[in-house]
């Protein structure tokens, strides 16, 4: 978690001046990382199966090294100004490097609590993550700000790509997948296929998985366009569009929050009996704060609602987390987890390109306003899962073992 999120978040708090940069307009720059969307949403299967018939640790080393290529060719775009269709095709592959990520590593993490007898909560763990993670995309936002300022917008990328290479020798020497038998009885296409169907049984088919799956792509979808736009919106605010630092300050406001709600996450949860009690005021804070954000003129006003948002998405992301591994079971566990990133993946897909417009159109205030309006579309959702009264609404512990999931069944 620390080396991912600090190579990711190197370009975090630069990406979209980058993508400005090269040369493409507000649509352009958001249609792109809605490629990139779209690369997640057209490899999270394919991804998913490798995870669970071949291992978790190998698709997080296939993650590491297409992500490390796919960065320097990012690189490579920008010195060339190249055309928007290049932008696409790699930013595609982009996705797929994450995909191999987004299942596989919350799948290994949970197989290994149960076989080495964890008892305590998800939220937890998962909280314990994000504080992690929000110190590496602190460290690295702030630091690819600060870089960017004295190099150019380039120099972040490179950083980034040898990042990634370092945390492939160190998955490769300490990385094994505890509680987990890959299923290699059969063909990749076959195993596509079986895998799938249990994805859709115990993702889709299942109604309480299936209307928490259905929040992501308005929640989700609309939170990458939100961090993206935060760049450009706060420098606008700012009255220098040059300050990459301050940019930089947008995804370390975010980070910080990261590290405050995870914290909080598992004490949040403590006040409520349910866990959807949770996501629907997370929901709700979101969707009201993003509104906030888009009417406001003051940059540290604006700053302030960021932050907000952030511990609002940070608390939701351990809880969701927490309630849809707790519903799933293990041998189908990276490839619905994927299918929920997929899901968030569709909605990015849409809705970048969309609020991009209206950035172009109306200004990025306005495309905050919507961001909110359509975020909030995820609360009835939430209520018809929190409606089928799973026991994953009120659990406090790991599921204690597999065993027990198969007589379920």
């Amino acid at each position: 978690m620390l080396g991912n999120t600090l190579a990711a978040s190197f370009i975090w708090g630069i990406n979209t001046l980058f993508l400005l940069d090269a040369g493409l307009s507000n649509f352009e720059a958001f249609s792109a990382n809605a490629f990139f969307t779209a690369g997640m949403l057209i490899f999270e299967i394919p991804t998913g199966v490798i995870a669970d018939t071949v291992g978790r640790r190998a698709s997080y080393l296939l993650g590491t090294i297409t992500l490390a290529v796919t960065t320097v060719m990012y690189w490579l775009l920008w010195v060339w100004h190249s055309p928007f269709w290049a932008w696409a095709l790699v930013s595609v592959l982009l996705g797929l490097g994450f995909t191999f990520f987004s299942g596989s590593v919350d799948a290994w993490l949970v197989d290994a609590l149960k076989v080495t007898g964890y008892t305590g909560s998800l939220e937890t763990v998962f909280g314990r993550a994000q504080i992690v993670g929000g110190v590496a995309m602190l460290s690295g936002s702030v630091l690819g700000g600060v870089i960017a300022q004295a190099t150019n917008l380039g120099v972040p990328f490179l950083i980034r790509g040898l990042i990634l290479l370092a945390m492939f020798f160190v998955a490769a020497l300490l990385m094994r997948d505890l509680g987990f038998t890959p299923d290699r009885s059969e063909g990749p296409l076959r195993a596509t296929r079986t895998v799938f169907r249990a994805s859709v049984r115990y993702g889709l088919g299942d109604p309480p998985v299936r209307w928490l799956m259905l929040t992501s792509p308005f929640i989700a979808g609309v939170g990458i366009y939100v961090f993206y736009a935060l760049q450009p919106y706060l420098l606008e605010l700012w009255g220098d569009e040059q300050a990459y630092s301050v940019a930089g300050l947008a995804a370390a406001l975010l980070s910080g929050a990261s590290i405050l709600g995870g914290a909080i996450a598992p004490w949040v949860r403590k006040l409520f009996r349910r866990r959807t009690s949770t996501l629907v005021l997370s929901a709700v804070l979101s969707a009201v704060v993003l509104i906030g954000l888009g009417l406001v003129h003051d940059f540290w006003f604006a700053a302030l609602l960021v932050a907000l948002w952030g511990i609002a998405s940070s608390v939701d992301d351990p809880v969701h987390r927490a309630y849809l591994n707790d519903m799933i079971p293990s041998k189908q566990r990276a490839t619905v987890l994927s299918f929920d990133s997929l899901m968030g993946s569709g909605g990015g897909v849409v809705f970048q390109p969309v609020l991009g417009r209206v950035a172009d159109v109306q200004g990025y205030g306005a495309s905050m306003i919507w961001s909110g309006a359509i975020s909030a579309v995820a609360l009835p959702f939430l209520l018809l899962s929190r409606g089928e009264r799973s026991p994953a609404d009120t659990a406090r512990e790991v599921t204690p073992t597999d065993a027990q999931e198969g007589l379920a069944d």
